[in-house]
């Protein structure tokens, strides 16, 4: 009798496989949507971070250009000017011009109290990077009669493409705050904190 049982339970065995070899259609349709589902929500977080990556750069340099000029004040009391050859005076040794942004000063010389650095991307009629505005100016120290700079990083709230702002706004006087500078009053911006 154990033999038999012993046969029996083979054949089941035998007969069971048979039946269950590979997925049902619906099966494979669950997994297909399933992964659609999570590329769609991925796909656009993913391809965002060579952008981010892009703009990383904007925030690099003009921060550099507003930290050069602060040192060029502080040394000859005059901020470095708007002449592309004067560029060179911040002694950064950034290119004024890279694949993704053109760099550019507003402003500058002698006799101003204010000076705006920009990154205003290239081709800006298709470029998917923001733009980005520095600031530094001079104000006084309340109730000491010392001067001090302020600096301020602004970016836009669109990249170009989406008719945000194209970097050539100035920020002319906006920074002349007693003790912090902001980006508020230029209508694109937002500041970099």
């Amino acid at each position: 009798m154990k033999t038999e049982l012993k046969a029996k339970f083979l054949q089941h065995l035998l007969n069971k496989k048979k039946d269950d070899q590979g997925f049902t259609l619906i099966e494979l349709l669950v997994v297909i949507i399933i992964i659609g589902i999570l590329a769609a929500i991925a796909l656009p977080s993913f391809l965002n971070q060579a952008n981010k990556a892009r703009e990383s750069e904007a925030k690099s340099y003009v921060g550099s250009m507003n930290r050069g000029q602060q040192a060029y004040y502080l040394e000859r009391q005059e901020f470095v000017g708007e002449e592309a050859e004067e560029f060179a005076n911040l002694g950064l040794g950034i290119s004024t011009l890279t694949n993704n942004y053109s760099y550019t000063i507003a402003g500058g010389g002698p006799d101003v109290e204010f000076v705006t650095n920009q990154a205003q991307p290239v081709k800006a009629a298709k470029a998917t990077v923001r733009a980005y505005v520095g600031g530094v100016s001079v104000a006084e120290v309340k109730n000491t009669g010392e001067a001090t700079t302020l600096a301020v990083l602004c970016q836009a709230l669109e990249a170009p493409v989406n008719d945000g702002a194209l970097g050539d706004d100035a920020l002319d006087g906006r920074l002349t705050g007693e003790t912090t500078a902001d980006c508020e009053g230029i209508g694109e911006y937002e500041d970099i904190k």
